[in-house]
């Protein structure tokens, strides 16, 4: 076999192969006694064809079985000579077989070229303060006070700023087109409604009914509003008043398992604490991945970048979809997210090379029972037997993927032991 690797680039190489017509020769009556055995032709028994007639039948048929059959051993071997390893699947073309001659093709594919990661001990990271402020705390519990307000029925007086109203509400535009809206509830002072729409409503009493205009300036958010004006028929059905609870230990203690008030502020503080150190992790290890691609030296193969934008998009679309949201109703310019996702995905992709090179050169490796212990987290997460899961991962070829995923974080743990961290 005769093999020419080219240099198209840093990472693309071309291989041309040639496979001597022997050899094709050899395969060609091997797939052709096969189709002997089970092909019926017209005057010959079964089984008794000539081999000339067999092939002269099948010859596209067995043609296309000889390169599928010579092609992939053929790139396998050339490679494992030449000591070259893809990131993705070769690229077939050219593909040029026939009885009596050598089987000739190129194939094309991308690859990582030998590097220096550089000093572990130069990498510099600054970890951020996890300190959680008083005000913060505050913050947090104002919003739980505010999800705990309840609505209180006015009685006595007209509608004023802050209120909830519940009102039917006829909305009649310029061209003559109207829609009822029965039991609509507006809260008045609300930064949606339309401009004018609230001073109307002031002071208003329930039973009244109110008809007033409201013009839409040139510069509205809604195009279809726009300089247009819109009549409205509101009839106020009831006020109602947004009342805070107060801030003591009653208030703790309709929330759950906290006895006083203080109790209440403990846990909050815990929890914004435990918060604080996951985000200060996250930002420190988003600083090591950007030094580590900063380390490589040559330009990416596109197909892994393109891997992973694929990847984020599908995250993406999971997203939405557990939001029950479809993402194909969604209105998301999608060739503008994918373009968004390529500056970010090249990074992860040139520090993941790093990773490997470091689990390489450091000889990192998972064993058997780490990766179990993985599938069984995973299992736990999804609801699902760690049994099924494997399954589902070995039919799939993911089980490789969580050993590389398990390596990644081995080189992680091993860089950040050695990199100058200052800070909190």
């Amino acid at each position: 076999m005769k093999t020419d690797l080219v240099d198209v680039n840093e990472t693309r190489k071309s291989l041309k192969i040639e496979i001597p017509s022997e050899v094709v020769d050899e395969q060609i009556d091997r797939i052709a006694r096969d189709y002997s055995r089970k092909a019926r032709i017209p005057g010959f028994r079964p089984g008794k064809a000539p081999a000339r007639v067999i092939k002269a039948r099948f010859k596209d048929q067995i043609l296309h079985d000889v390169a599928h059959d010579l092609v992939p051993r053929a790139i396998d071997e050339a490679l494992r000579e030449r000591g070259v390893e893809p990131v993705d699947t070769p690229d077939v073309r050219d593909v040029v077989v026939d009885e009596g001659q050598a089987l000739t093709f190129t194939a094309s594919f991308e690859t990582l070229p030998a590097f220096e990661v550089g000093d572990y001990e130069t990498i510099e990271l600054q970890r951020p303060s996890s300190r959680i402020e008083d005000e913060a705390v505050q913050q947090s519990v104002e919003r739980l006070r505010e999800r705990a307000a309840r609505f209180e029925p006015v009685e006595g007086r007209g509608v004023i700023e802050g209120d909830t109203v519940t009102m039917d509400l006829d909305r009649k535009e310029d061209d003559g087109t109207s829609n009822m809206h029965p039991d609509v509830a507006v809260e008045i002072g609300a930064s949606a409604n339309p401009p004018g729409f609230d001073e109307q409503l002031l002071g208003v009493e329930v039973g009244t009914t109110k008809t007033f205009t409201v013009h839409y300036p040139a510069d509205y958010t809604i195009e279809a509003l726009q300089n247009k004006e819109v009549t409205y028929t509101a009839t106020v059905k009831s006020i109602k008043r947004r009342v805070l609870p107060e801030l003591d230990d009653e208030f703790a203690k309709d929330l759950g398992q906290f006895d006083t008030l203080e109790g209440l502020r403990g846990r909050v503080r815990e929890d914004l604490e435990h918060e604080a150190r996951h985000a200060v992790e996250r930002e420190v290890r988003a600083s090591l991945m950007k030094q580590l691609a900063a380390r490589v030296p040559f330009e990416l193969p596109v197909s892994l970048v393109d891997r992973e934008i694929e990847r984020r998009m599908e995250d993406f679309a999971t997203r939405l979809m557990e939001q029950n949201v479809d993402p194909r109703q969604a209105v998301i310019d999608w060739a503008a997210f994918r373009d968004s996702q390529r500056e970010v995905a090249r990074e992860a992709v040139a520090g993941a090379i790093v990773l490997d090179e470091v689990a390489r050169r450091e000889q990192l490796e998972v064993s058997e029972a780490e990766i179990e212990q993985e599938v069984g987290r995973y299992a736990e997460r999804t609801g699902r037997t760690a049994t099924a899961v494997r399954a589902a991962l070995e039919k799939e070829g993911g089980l490789s993927r969580v050993a590389a995923g398990l390596r990644r974080e081995k080189s992680v743990d091993f860089l950040m032991a050695r990199a100058k961290i200052s800070g909190e």
